[in-house]
């Protein structure tokens, strides 16, 4: 297969008929942070891949040794969202296209026919981690620095963040979503996030483990039972989980709250004082974006009663009001732009933040929506 910019694609061998399809993001320089052309050419090659009877799984990867994926490219989303904003109306659309076309690769890889396996090393965030959940095997190592971070730079858990944060057990998906807390491997696997955790420096031994395998062309069951098996015998290294470890005390903070925005405030407030680590993550929330965390307790309230398509759908709503709002622009002016970390955000304290502005986030400011196709 020919390569793209952003993404090398490869055909490996399997001591069977099937082949392995490899996608290596490969920006190392920008943590293989994903822009529009490489969540095209992903989504083309995912799409002949599906039809290939010599494919029997796919693989995904990042280039480097530092990161699987960051996200999307924030600069590129930034230019985009202020280009509109000083122009008082739409001139640029690469913003929404990103989040269409990235949240309509989530749903192919979450509903993909074929086994997707996903290593997940170093750093994996936002869209990285959007990639890594929609996996049907999720890998990461004890080294593995994992977050949605969204609400220091007002935008919100998206790329499938709401089905992400909502399958975590207890409260602890809406603590994560509403203070970017980073953690790691351990904890990633604990809380259901990765299917398996391998060694640091496990990447070598997998690939070439994985061209052992007699993958047939194409029988998923087959190729799953024979990947479920070579993962279970991958040297399973022990990682601390410092989150999970907390998940009573976030609990009984947060779960009373339920979707109730002025009642998770102070639930998390009441965490600061626990610990070190609780006290750092409340800071982040109270220096983060107030409208973010409004959209955070609102969509995870909102997603039990949602399908996967439903769920994306939501997220593609609230993309395309953040980027026609000041909020995120803002946020990443502050944090990657000037790095002043003194944002001005619209509304000037959780305590002050309207409900009709954070459910304005969730009408489409479209006729037609254009994920309206996603069904499962």
């Amino acid at each position: 297969m020919s390569a793209s910019v952003g993404v090398d694609f490869a055909l490996w061998p399997s001591a069977g008929p099937g082949k392995i399809a490899v996608a290596t993001l490969n920006v190392p320089a920008t943590l293989n942070s994903l822009d529009l052309s490489m969540v095209d050419a992903l989504s083309e090659a995912l799409a002949r891949w599906r039809e290939d009877p010599e494919v029997a799984m796919v693989y995904l990867r990042g280039a480097g040794d530092r990161a699987f994926c960051a996200g999307g490219d924030i600069q590129a989303l930034y230019r985009s969202c202020k280009a509109n904003q000083e122009a008082g109306t739409r001139v640029d659309s690469y913003a929404e296209d990103f989040f269409e076309r990235e949240y309509r690769l989530d749903y192919v890889l979450h509903t993909y026919p074929k086994p997707v396996l996903c290593f997940g090393h170093g750093v994996v965030m936002g869209g990285g981690l959007g990639l890594l959940a929609a996996s049907r095997y999720r890998l990461v190592t004890p080294k593995s620095r994992v977050a949605m971070p969204e609400i220091t730079i007002g935008l919100f858990p998206d790329a499938g963040g709401t089905t992400l944060l909502s399958s975590m057990p207890g409260a602890l998906g809406r603590f994560l979503g509403l203070t970017g807390t980073h953690f790691r491997g351990g904890d990633a696997h604990a809380l259901g996030l990765g299917t398996h955790l391998v060694e640091d420096d496990g990447g070598p031994s997998l690939e070439a483990g994985l061209q052992t395998l007699a993958l047939p062309a194409p029988a998923p069951s087959a190729v799953d039972a024979a990947l479920e098996a070579f993962l279970r015998s991958l040297p399973q290294p022990e990682a601390p989980t410092p989150i999970f470890d907390e998940r009573g005390r976030i609990d009984a903070a947060l779960l009373p709250a339920a979707g109730d925005f002025a009642a998770t405030v102070a639930g998390l407030r009441a965490l600061a004082p626990a610990s070190e680590a609780l006290g750092e993550a409340v800071a982040t929330f109270e220096a983060g974006c107030p409208v973010t965390a409004g959209i955070v307790v609102e969509q995870l309230h909102r997603a039990p009663a949602l399908s996967l398509g439903e769920r994306f759908q939501m997220e593609l709503a609230i993309g395309a009001n953040c980027a026609r709002r000041p909020d995120f622009p803002e946020g990443v002016r502050a944090l990657l732009i000037d790095k002043d970390r003194s944002p001005a955000w619209s509304v000037a304290s959780h305590d002050a933040l309207p409900r009709e502005v954070v459910l304005a986030h969730f009408e489409g400011p479209w006729l037609a929506h254009p994920l309206a196709d996603l069904s499962a």
